[in-house]
């Protein structure tokens, strides 16, 4: 029986106990309720050591006994003690204090020795009442004044505007495509706040953003008061000329999804060339803060400067991008905006945030469209990962995921035929380039059977022995699973006669885009028998196949792209819990549930589950769930984006993420380019920058927990974007067999992130606090404790400036050469290799050349050992693919460094499993300033006999 199934959610109302500690508060279970003199009631209970519960309600309000869909049960825990000081009541426990004021019910967190850490403003709540669907709740805001405006504030998910440090930005909590909120913050400052809502949130301002017209007086081109200026000029040369109150052309219309709100309806956009001019005059000076929405090509002036070059997104899936300006009162300042539609449909936004003074804007603030009541978790933690640890202490842990999926994956939209599968592994056993896994996309099924579960068999005539030879070939398959059904489905059906099908869909007649368009709708996952229905479903049909992996697409739930967020509300509502405004951003949590729960049911602790799902939110770790960036752009700012969408997303406590290596949605001249090699066999500029493109995002995503490439056209397979004899080959090859090479190394941080709820890929701030310099550095990560990533994210990029934190000394992993730690360098990045190195003090185990990651196992082991300082590393080993490490059957092996006498002690191996190497050779190689060594010389070093019994060598 595994950890989480049945699990009763942590109840919101704690028991009384028979005593009064005061008059002034009342003594609860694990904590105590307080009614200020301001009227509202707060609850603070503690939960751990460092964890406390904060929640409030207003005056005539109450604490609601639901269950949390994010925190798992805690149960008791007494060892604090309660203090009366007058005009607060402290809760202390070993490691942190909480106060709470008697007057207005402001907490204030400190840690053991009374740094004040975190401090809920005075009067820093608020509650207005709503009502949506006849459900009454509230609509929430809470802010902190944050004790060291120099912090830095991580997590919130995966976002595309590539923003790294929080402190001081605002960010809109709801998912969609590419865009995955998870309401929780890590700080520097040796905290972490975990929001337990489910609602439209927002972090930073609580207010949407202003349309122009809003926070400007406008003036057009021509200098008249009121509109900007709008000049379309069509494809042909017809040019329309409209005034335009506000630039916001974000969404389709209700009931004419083939038309945005507000763009002119006559007007055929792609090719097109539009310009929104004029000039926006302030009423007030200071920063002010703009989002961008954009599809095709844009590029935005401000006072006659560029400050948004050229940017691009596919016509059906636009993104948002914020900057900001400085403006001064009274000024008339020019704005333009230059847009190049490429599209059928077209979108584009400008908002804007007026300006707020640095005291505001550095203030914590968290704001919930539809909440019961005020409910947080405070973490106090000593770093980073202690403060992740109590995350997942209360929303799970992690699971180790299976060996293979650390191994390479292959993907494409998509691959149409049995053939098309087979032969593409086929091929990379043929080439010998490592690879685990291949992925059949969506699609697989008849055109008008979405949902059926079942291969369209003139396609794939015989799914079971596909994927009997891809097994037999030593490869795993993936098989892409929507909510999704079309209404004519047995599926559908059967979902709808239980009523757990969201009806609206088809109500309102929305076609998807296949074919000739059909009707369909996603199921409930909010619903438990729903979620026992949906994964029937697919036991039925799919498990029997013996597929090993699902990919959950469009869990956001998409029903319709690109619709205003109320119409997504409304898609999606009535949830079996209540209305979807209340549980708007849970739904790929609750999809996920389904499937690992109900896997874990059918197989007992035979095989592991794995899920990756373009949505996500707190607590999917305990599901094993991982997620994907969604279906980003081919471009460079969109690897960019990847880098600190995907730390942000770690931070954020769920540890396995990956992205489409090379993006999903390609640009047109890419796409040229590449059916004009077919042609030709000529590389043309586009097709240079494509491969170079690829090459350096491989070099990136072979250092990301998940390692895989996907996208549209043209084919993402490494042989097809580049011939053998180009230097882009050569290098996606190289990194592939080194991540092979690393496998021992990666599937021991893989065990980390169970046992020690670690984090794999990791920004340079959680290993490096102390250094102030790497609170703003998004562009290098750490790949577990020794490997230092830089990725190069510039075209014709043969340098880039890396960060190297003070205190160490790290090392050129292809050279071996030494640098002292401390300074900012310009260091070599040629086309083939990304700047990587490694850190003082790391052990580093490598194994054997192999094709897939259980191919043999790991008999000899060179290890790596990098001089500096004291160093450890533990090796960790199991069966792989099933849950007998739950019950124990798993071994470590412990490598100690000791700098000062040179010797490395390699521990008795811990612990046991069926299969288990009883003998394997350790070649060790020492690295150090006079000894350049590098895994690509692969120096003899030492060889050591190790039969599971402690021994030390001397280098």
């Amino acid at each position: 029986m595994h950890l989480f199934r049945n699990a009763i959610l942590f109840s919101a109302l704690a028991a009384v106990l028979p005593m009064q500690a005061s008059d002034k508060y009342e003594q609860v279970q694990n904590g105590i309720v307080l009614h200020t003199q301001a009227g509202q009631n707060v609850r603070v209970e503690l939960l751990g050591d460092k964890l406390a519960r904060v929640s409030a309600v207003p005056e005539g309000g109450r604490f609601t006994g639901g269950k949390s869909l994010v925190v798992l049960p805690q149960g008791k825990y007494s060892a604090f003690s309660t203090k009366d000081e007058g005009n607060r009541v402290v809760l202390k426990t070993p490691a942190m204090n909480v106060a709470v004021n008697y007057s207005d019910g402001q907490v204030s967190f400190y840690d053991s020795k009374g740094r004040l850490l975190l401090a809920e403003n005075n009067g820093g709540r608020s509650f207005k009442p709503i009502t949506v669907e006849g459900t009454k709740a509230y609509t929430v805001t809470q802010t902190w004044a944050s004790p060291d405006d120099q912090e830095g504030l991580y997590g919130l998910g995966q976002h595309q505007a590539n923003e790294w440090n929080y402190k001081g930005k605002n960010e809109e909590l709801f998912q969609y495509n590419t865009k995955v909120s998870v309401p929780f913050v890590v700080s520097t400052g040796g905290y972490g706040v975990l929001w337990d809502s489910y609602s439209l949130c927002r972090f930073g301002n609580p207010d949407d953003y202003l349309q122009l017209g809003e926070a400007f007086t406008l003036y057009d081109k021509e200098g008249k008061k009121g509109n900007l200026t709008g000049t379309y000029t069509a494809k042909d040369g017809t040019t329309l000329v409209k005034q335009e109150p506000n630039i916001y052309f974000e969404h389709l219309k209700r009931g004419d999804l083939a038309h945005v709100v507000n763009l002119p309806e006559d007007f055929q956009f792609n090719g097109s060339k539009v310009v929104y001019e004029g000039e926006i005059e302030a009423d007030a000076t200071g920063t002010f803060d703009f989002i961008l929405y954009y599809s095709g090509y844009q590029k935005v002036y401000i006072d006659n400067k560029l400050l948004v070059p050229e940017r691009w997104r596919t016509a059906w899936n636009p993104n948002s991008y914020k900057f900001s300006a400085k403006l001064v009162k009274g000024k008339r300042t020019p704005v333009r905006i230059e847009w190049t539609p490429n599209g059928g449909v077209a979108y584009c936004g400008l908002r804007v945030y007026k300006p707020v003074t640095d005291d505001v804007k550095n203030q914590m603030r968290w704001w919930g469209e539809m909440q019961d009541m005020i409910d947080y978790y405070f973490i106090a933690g000593d770093n980073m990962d202690d403060v992740i640890h109590g995350y997942r202490t209360l929303t799970g842990k992690a699971q180790v995921m299976p060996r293979w999926a650390m191994g390479y994956w292959q993907s494409r939209e998509k691959y149409n035929t049995q053939e098309e599968v087979l032969s593409t592994l086929k091929e990379y056993r043929k080439r010998q380039i490592p690879i685990d896994n291949i992925v059949i996309d969506w699609l697989h099924w008849k055109e008008n059977s979405w949902g059926s579960h079942e291969f369209d068999r003139k396609r794939f005539p015989n799914p079971k022995q596909m994927v009997d030879d891809i097994h037999n070939m030593g490869g795993r398959v993936m098989i892409s699973v929507w909510p999704k059904f079309y209404a004519t489905t047995e599926h559908y059906k059967e979902f709808d006669r239980k009523g757990w099908m969201y009806k609206l869909a088809v109500k309102d007649s929305i076609r998807d885009w296949v074919g000739p368009g059909y009707l369909g709708s996603f199921y409930d996952a909010y619903s438990a028998g729903a979620r026992k229905l949906f994964w029937s479903q697919m036991k039925d049909h799919y498990y029997p196949l013996g597929i090993d992996a699902w990919w959950m697409d469009a869990s956001e739930p998409n029903i319709r792209d690109c619709v205003d967020i109320q119409y997504r509300k409304d898609l999606c509502t009535p949830t079996a819990l209540g209305p979807s405004a209340k549980y708007f951003n849970a739904y790929a949590l609750m999809n996920a549930e389904a499937i690992y729960d109900g896997q874990r049911t059918t197989t007992a602790d035979d095989k592991r589950v794995f899920l990756l799902t373009r949505s996500g939110f707190a607590g999917q770790q305990r599901y094993s769930t991982a997620t994907w960036s969604g279906d980003i752009a081919t471009r460079w700012e969109d690897m960019r984006a990847q880098l600190t969408a995907g730390l942000n997303f770690a931070v954020s406590g769920i540890p396995f993420w990956t992205m489409d290596i090379g993006g999903f949605c390609v640009e047109d001249r890419y796409v040229a380019a590449q059916k004009e090699f077919y042609t030709t066999g000529t590389e043309n500029a586009d097709l240079k920058e494509w491969r170079e493109l690829n090459t350096r995002w491989f070099q990136f995503g072979a250092f990301c927990p998940l390692y895989r490439a996907h996208g549209q056209w043209p084919f993402r397979e490494i042989f097809n974007i580049a011939p053998e004899t180009h230097p882009a080959y050569e290098s996606m090859t190289y990194y592939t067999k080194l991540r092979y090479s690393l496998m021992p190394y990666i599937y021991s941080l893989n065990g980390m992130v169970h046992f020690n709820d670690y984090t794999m890929m990791r920004p340079l701030v959680m290993d490096f606090t102390a250094d102030v310099r790497t609170r703003d550095v998004w562009d290098q990560f750490m790949f577990g404790p020794a490997l230092m990533a830089a990725p190069v994210t510039e075209y014709n990029a043969r340098k880039r400036d890396v960060c190297f934190p003070q205190g160490e000394v790290w090392y050129d992993f292809y050279t071996g050469k030494s640098i002292t730690g401390g300074d900012m360098k310009t260091v070599d990045a040629p086309y083939s290799r990304m700047p990587l190195y490694v850190r003082g003090g790391s052990i580093v185990p490598f194994g054997p050349d192999i094709q897939w990651s259980d191919q043999k196992p790991a008999e000899e082991i060179k290890l790596y050992v990098y001089a500096g300082k004291d160093g450890k590393f533990t090796l960790y080993e199991d069966e792989n693919n099933n849950y007998n490490y739950e019950k124990g059957a798993y071994a470590t092996i412990d490598f100690l460094w000791n700098d000062a006498a040179s010797t490395l002690t390699i521990g008795a191996r811990k612990g046991k499993f069926p299969g288990m190497l009883a003998k394997r050779t350790f070649t060790i190689v020492k690295v150090d300033r006079n000894n350049p060594a590098s895994f690509d010389t692969m120096p003899e070093g030492k060889k050591i006999e190790y039969g599971g019994k402690k021994v030390s060598v001397k280098l």
